[in-house]
């Protein structure tokens, strides 16, 4: 793979041997989901991972959102 940027190799490399937030992998709304934990039962999206189509036109289950779970 190439990758043609003006951008420093710096910049396009900066993080990428680091670890990310520590996700947990939650089911509320009878959705599948990564969530970064924000508080205790409550988090912020990250992605939907076992959900129907409709779940995605949902804008409470939007990436970003956050939701409260471990409460069903």
């Amino acid at each position: 793979m190439t990758l043609h940027t003006i951008m420093p190799l710096e910049l396009v490399l900066q993080g990428y041997g680091e670890e990310g937030e520590p996700m947990l992998d939650v089911t509320a709304k009878g959705v599948r989901m990564l969530v970064v934990p924000v508080a205790p039962g409550c988090g912020k999206i990250v992605r939907l991972l076992d959900c129907s189509l409709y779940d995605y036109l949902d804008p409470t289950l939007a990436p970003g959102a956050f939701i409260t779970f471990g409460f069903e």
